[in-house]
């Protein structure tokens, strides 16, 4: 029935593309209430889907923002395992769309590549999972039971999800989830993700005077929040870009010997990250490699700054208030909460009593490992193996997904972290794409995945 599976995936390639193509030209914008209708629009088509699968109780169920898509099959019997299915079906924006070659949600071919919004992240990985699903149940039936859970607010950090699962134990009640939501190093190069980091954002607000003043006038009399606000980013990394937040790392697992010598298997150098990223030299925490940086240690970044005037020409203030986002990717054990008062505590102590300050707190979320030898991860490992011929390798991803941790904490189950797109898929950039031999290895994977379970 393997083969037979297998075979069925090969011949119906392109009717796979083409479901693809419709899932993609929906715009299921998160961010922007504009597009409810497509958000709506692109649930049902989700629903529509496991409908034609066969799976019973499929259900649209609302939730404060977006909807959740549920279906379940449990006709393997009690004795088989249950996979629940995780994904996505919401989007990115496109801005800024004057950078895009084709129009985002006109899915095109170009090459081997299917280009357009959400082809990648992660709308070809749910339509993946769909597709071997599908060539399973055709080809002598399905030797797992399944559940799914497609949600549509995952790029805006998932507000309603956590509630879903704690308010739906019963019905989400699996021994493992299957979360396509991650990627591959290379085309060659099949990857299983173990760890991810989580997530600590804030704003921190200083405020001098009670209106922006001339900077000839009061220059040298009144502290520029501008200017010490750049002071208190710039010290909160010494030397050796240790992080200064008081019990920063308190928390933070040091990597072993065994496990640091896998990450050196992952083929990602500083030139490799220096082709990705364009800069001409890394910067980091030093005595760790560039992988070690990027997915076991935790960092401290400014995503945006805001102070005075910005507009073109001069204007010669000194501004009333200045801004900062700051967000921090933590690894596993390190608290949002935690992290937040660390912070609190930076600023009580380095920030003068001639400016007035606040921390807020915008959103945060745990990092989450598994265990590389849980029973799902060999069956998955195997299943690589066979499409492409080599053990996989194992990485600790840098990016947040929340899900992962709530389904440890609020499910008690672990996840199969894995996905089919590559690193210079333009996540959340325009021109985003798929590359379509991978993906369609990827699907012949989990058709492997559900029979070595």
């Amino acid at each position: 029935m393997q083969e037979e599976a297998l075979q069925y995936a090969r011949e119906h390639r392109e009717q796979f593309l083409n479901d693809l193509k419709a899932i993609v030209s929906i715009p299921s914008v998160s961010t922007d209430d504009t597009y409810k209708p497509d958000i709506q629009k692109a649930a049902e088509w989700v629903a529509a889907q496991l409908r034609g699968l066969g799976m019973d109780r499929v259900q649209v169920y609302p939730t404060a923002r977006h909807p959740v898509v549920y279906g379940e099959w449990l006709g393997a019997g009690a004795d088989k395992p249950t996979v629940l299915i995780y994904g996505h079906y919401d989007v990115q924006p496109v801005d800024p769309v004057e950078l895009w070659t084709t129009p985002p949600f006109e899915p095109t071919l170009r090459g081997d590549n299917l280009y357009g919004r959400g082809a990648s992240d992660m709308k070809g990985q749910v339509v993946a999972s769909l597709k071997a699903v599908e060539a399973v149940a055709r080809t002598g039936g399905l030797p797992v039971n399944l559940k799914w859970l497609i949600e549509g607010e995952e790029e805006i950090g998932s507000p309603s999800l956590a509630a879903f699962i704690a308010d739906n134990k019963d019905l989400l009640a699996c021994d493992v989830c299957l979360n396509p939501d991650a990627g591959m190093i290379g085309p060659d190069l099949p990857t299983i993700t173990y760890a991810l980091r989580g997530l600590a954002y804030f704003e921190i607000r200083l405020k001098g005077p009670d209106h922006d003043l001339h900077s000839g006038i009061n220059g040298g009399v009144v502290r520029n929040p501008a200017n010490e606000l750049a002071r208190l980013i710039a010290g909160m990394h010494d030397e050796n870009n240790h992080i200064t937040l008081p019990g920063f790392y308190d928390r933070v697992r040091e990597l072993d010997a065994e496990e640091r010598a896998e990450l050196a298997r992952l083929d990602m150098d500083e030139d490799f990250y220096k082709k990705q990223t364009g800069v001409p030299a890394l910067w980091g925490e030093k005595g760790y490699s560039p992988v070690e940086r990027t997915g076991a240690r935790p960092t401290l970044d400014v995503n945006g700054l805001l102070a005075g005037w910005t507009g073109q020409g001069a204007k010669t203030v000194i501004p009333a208030g200045a801004m900062a986002k700051v967000s921090c990717r933590l690894v596993p054990d390190q608290d949002p909460e935690e992290i937040y008062r660390s912070l609190l505590k930076y600023m009580e102590t380095n920030a003068p009593p001639t400016v007035t300050w606040e921390v807020v707190k915008l959103t945060g979320g745990a990092a989450s490992i598994s265990d590389r030898n849980n029973f799902a991860v060999k069956a998955m490992s195997a299943a690589m193996e066979s499409v492409w011929g080599k053990r996989p390798v194992f990485k600790r991803e840098g990016g947040s997904v929340p899900v992962v941790g709530q389904m440890q904490s609020l499910l008690n189950v672990e996840s199969v972290l894995i996905g089919f797109g590559l690193p210079d898929d333009n996540l959340h950039a325009p021109n985003e794409k798929l590359t379509l031999p991978v993906w369609y290895k990827g699907i012949e994977a989990l058709v492997h995945f559900f029979y070595n379970l």
